[in-house]
């Protein structure tokens, strides 16, 4: 009999009652208790919801009231010393880490945030040294699991694994300069001993350990330390199901079909030809195959014939006894279910499926394959094939327009009319912006009041015009306070966004949106991905009005804010029927109008987004080169077309950027602003190994925390920076936008910035 699996469930509730309960936590609108009791509501719903779609393997201790990885820091006692000793709680101080607190008395920032893999979820790195003293201050993974079975459901408890947890923290401050997290490895086993076996006395027959390092390249040097590791874990574990997702294993098969595990997931959706291999690799092991066959990225229907052909391939070789389907990876990527869209089309809702459908879809194939005769499998097999049959021929149209103009794209669309060193020149004496100028990314608070309007004209409650005047009102208080405190190069504020992408997707033919189909980013910060379904342009300008609006109000020169053709693509849900490229390219021609627009109305500085050029890599470098060649590329054909006097600016944000540096200066940004804050400046060395010749804007301060810095602490950041960066080059601003935050610490955190430029002028 085939089993189905699924790997992990969304956290956030069908109506996000978990960011509700959080916020309303940390407003002290509701007790611990509380709080408690809403994620537990949200838990039980997931756990029966599943069970109810006939789902056999049910994840749990996987949830998070903020992030995975800092559960486990926090259970393990990685906790960093900063933390400690504060008389907080053990969940004030698990908040603390993930976002920072500056109350009663108690002021810390949060620890560093880094995408999780290739995906736009934050995780919250650990920080560790010599001194880290792992121990079990709970059993977290037990806990769920108990709850889980009180009402009726059996479930397999979700760990991450001990060589991926210390693989992906980073050395702390007071750790020693040769320092590596994977020293701690025998420090670390004797507490992933102590959680299992307390699983196993439970009753627990199998656990899901999660090793997704595994599918990057540093995973072949880690061979030694996972044979020592499961070594010693697997004689007092339940049975070891051994999970990897997002890219394929290559060489690491060969010594992970060594390991004393009971199964071994593969992501088949990521990277299908690897079956072949690993099946070859554990034929004659015991090891069980969990093949992922139902993206657990994408929202797309999944194809039940491919599937089927994978997983009977799969029985072939090993029988049907040892094989489970399963998602690719959790289902934390996707919203919960499409019963909440209301009003995609008919033919639309047809295309897709959200958690609770792929949950569905996998326990359908897994019935499918152990022969079932159940009518209603048989109904939704050949439901499938003609859903398939129709998006098929749906994605087999294209605009031919969008398609000649792309293949019309020549070499010379990619540059700038002049190098940098000119351009920088005739940009200072159109901008006149003083020594170390001042700006942001580009957000400010989004209000209630915004939203409330934004409501108000999604439901017809106002006018277009009513609607109109109140944006303009609200820009106008943005610029004024900009010039209030002092800053050097004014933005709109986008006050009229609902989000960074969907704003744009909104405006542009080829997508689809959501009502509902929230996605976790990190904490409580969630999107709704907008979904291309064909082939996209621009109909008319996009951000013109506003940021001409903006303009008109004030003297100084107002910056125009867009996103980045790669980040549009990332953080949307993609086809799956063209190349990525394809899409970018589309998306860049598209933005190329709308930045010449902008120059033609007046905006002499243009900031095009992109943080998720480096999240978009690819996680093994033997494909690097081919992503890195189209994503600067289309960064540039959307940039390139403007006069030497228009200065054109990028943003990035939590990624390690060290490691495509010369394809962050192949952008030719003349300005590119990058978090610095809560990276302890480590991105400062790779500036200063490989040169950076454009002007940089380090974030000063940490705009994901609701703590405000001091000027002395900005001005602490600033000398460190000089150190490295010449002063000519250097704008000062925050690590990101400031949308999420309050006008209170904006207003109170920009006035120092401000401060500490003028004291960086008057100083350096």
């Amino acid at each position: 009999m085939v089993l189905s699996s699924v790997l992990g469930f969304p956290r956030i509730g069908a109506n996000r009652e978990v960011k509700k309960a959080v916020e309303a936590y940390w407003a002290g609108k509701i007790s611990a208790e509380d709080l408690i009791k809403a994620a537990a509501d949200v838990k039980k719903s997931s756990w029966t919801s599943l069970k109810e779609r006939g789902v056999d393997l049910i994840p749990s201790g996987e949830f998070s009231l903020y992030d995975h990885v800092l559960d486990h820091s926090a259970a393990f006692n990685a906790i960093p010393k900063r933390y400690q000793g504060l008389g907080l709680s053990a969940l004030d101080v698990f908040f603390a880490m993930g976002r920072g607190r500056q109350a009663d008395g108690v002021d810390v920032p949060a620890c560093e945030m880094k995408k999780w893999f290739d995906s736009n979820y934050h995780f919250v790195v650990p920080e560790l040294s010599e001194e880290t003293d792992f121990k079990l201050l709970y059993n977290k993974v037990l806990a769920e699991y108990k709850e889980a079975k009180e009402i009726g459901v059996v479930t397999r408890p979700v760990v991450l694994g001990p060589i991926s947890y210390l693989v992906l923290g980073k050395a702390a401050k007071e750790a020693s300069p040769d320092f590596q997290p994977i020293s701690l490895l025998p420090k670390i086993l004797p507490v992933y001993k102590q959680l299992l076996s307390e699983l196993k006395a439970a009753g627990v027959e199998s656990v899901q350990i999660d090793e997704p390092i595994l599918v990057l390249d540093k995973g072949a040097e880690l061979d030694k330390q996972y044979a020592f590791a499961y070594a010693e874990l697997a004689p007092v574990s339940p049975k070891i199901v051994l999970t990897t997702y997002f890219n394929r294993l290559d060489s690491n098969i060969n010594f992970i079909a060594k390991l004393p595990v009971a199964g071994l997931h593969i992501d088949l959706v990521r990277a299908p030809q690897q079956l072949g291999e690993v099946l070859a690799a554990i034929k004659s092991t015991p090891i069980v195959i969990s093949l992922g066959v139902v993206s657990g990225r994408n929202i797309w229907k999944a194809d039940f014939a491919a599937a089927i052909k994978f997983a009977q391939t799969a029985i072939a070789a090993l029988g049907a006894d040892r094989v489970i389907v399963a998602t690719s990876s959790s289902l934390l990527h996707t919203p919960v279910t499409l019963a909440s869209e209301k009003k995609l089309t008919q033919q639309q809702r047809d295309w897709f499926s959200f958690a609770l459908e792929k949950a569905a879809e996998v326990a359908t194939i897994a019935a499918v394959l152990s022969g079932s005769q159940d009518p209603k499998v048989s109904a939704a097999l050949e439901a499938n094939k003609v859903s398939i049959a129709k998006r098929r021929e749906f994605e087999s149209t294209s605009d031919d327009a969008v398609r000649k103009r792309v293949a019309a794209i020549t070499p010379d669309m990619y540059d700038r009319k002049s190098p940098f060193a000119v351009r920088k020149e005739v940009q200072a004496k159109h901008l006149n912006l003083p020594r170390f100028p001042t700006t942001t990314i580009g957000s400010f608070p989004q209000t209630k009041e915004i939203r409330t309007a934004r409501a108000k004209l999604g439901k017809g409650e106002i006018s277009e015009a009513e609607y109109d005047e109140f944006i303009k009102k609200e820009i106008e208080l943005v610029v004024k306070f900009q010039e209030k405190v002092g800053l050097d190069l004014l933005v709109h504020g986008e006050p009229e966004r609902n989000d960074m992408v969907q704003y744009f997707g909104e405006q542009l033919t080829g997508f689809v949106f959501t009502q509902n189909a929230w996605v976790q980013s990190y904490g409580s910060r969630y999107v709704r991905p907008p979904i291309i379904v064909s082939d996209v342009s621009r109909p008319t300008p996009m951000t013109v009005k506003w940021s001409s609006y903006a303009q008109s109000v004030s003297s100084k020169p107002m910056k125009g804010m867009l996103s980045g053709p790669v980040t549009i693509l990332n953080w949307s849900f993609p086809r799956d029927d063209v190349p990525r490229k394809l899409q970018s390219q589309q998306l860049a021609l598209a933005l190329r109008d709308e930045v010449l627009d902008l120059e033609k109305a007046g905006i002499s500085a243009i900031q095009v987004d992109e943080p998720a050029i480096r999240e978009g890599l690819p996680l093994r470098r033997s494909d690097w080169d081919e992503y890195l060649q189209w994503a600067v590329d289309t960064f540039k054909l959307s940039t390139a077309g403007v006069t030497d006097a228009t200065q054109t600016h990028s943003h990035f944000c939590y990624s390690d950027f060290g490691d495509i540096f010369p394809s962050i200066q192949r952008l030719d940004a003349d300005v590119i602003s990058i978090e610095f804050s809560k990276s302890d400046m480590k991105l400062l060395h790779t500036f200063k190994q490989y040169g950076y010749s454009n002007q940089i804007g380090p974030g000063v301060y940490d705009i994901h925390s609701p703590r405000i810095p001091s000027e002395a602490e900005i001005i602490e950041r600033l000398k460190t920076t000089l150190a490295i960066i010449p002063d000519h080059l250097m704008f000062i601003n925050p690590d990101c936008g400031l949308k999420t935050r309050g006008w209170k610490e904006t207003e109170a955190s920009l006035a120092n910035l401000v401060a500490a430029a003028r004291w960086a002028r008057a100083n350096a």
